[in-house]
């Protein structure tokens, strides 16, 4: 069974900084895209940003101020958040496109809460 663990959510004062990461684990061939998405309070899940062979985007709102990465060797992805605002506040979901056997699936992280309030 694949699953997705994330770490590194929290409390931040806005300016600040905070790092999350992501680690797979379980029995699976190979992993394509991981990404990060968040949702906010009474609004939709949204992307954050992604990576996948062939390039990594980012949603408009946080380019400039957040970095996504991957450690192939270990099948996790971070999230390098700075300059926090208040708007980045809601839960932070961790998804990636796995390889299970002959298939692929969408499998999603538990979630870590991230609130930026002074």
């Amino acid at each position: 069974q694949v699953q997705l663990v994330e770490s590194g959510g929290g409390l931040v004062q806005p300016g600040g900084s905070l790092g999350l990461s992501c680690a797979a684990s379980g029995k699976f061939k190979s992993i394509n895209a991981m990404g990060w998405y968040r949702q906010a309070p009474g609004e939709q899940r949204e992307l954050v940003a992604i990576t996948r062979i062939g390039g990594t985007n980012y949603a408009d709102s946080v380019k400039g101020r957040f970095t996504i990465s991957r450690d192939n060797a270990k099948n996790t992805v971070y999230l390098q958040m700075n300059s926090l605002k208040p708007e980045d506040t809601g839960v932070y979901y961790c998804n990636a496109f796995i390889k299970v056997s002959l298939n692929w699936g969408n499998y999603w992280g538990q979630g870590t809460q991230v609130t930026v309030s002074s």
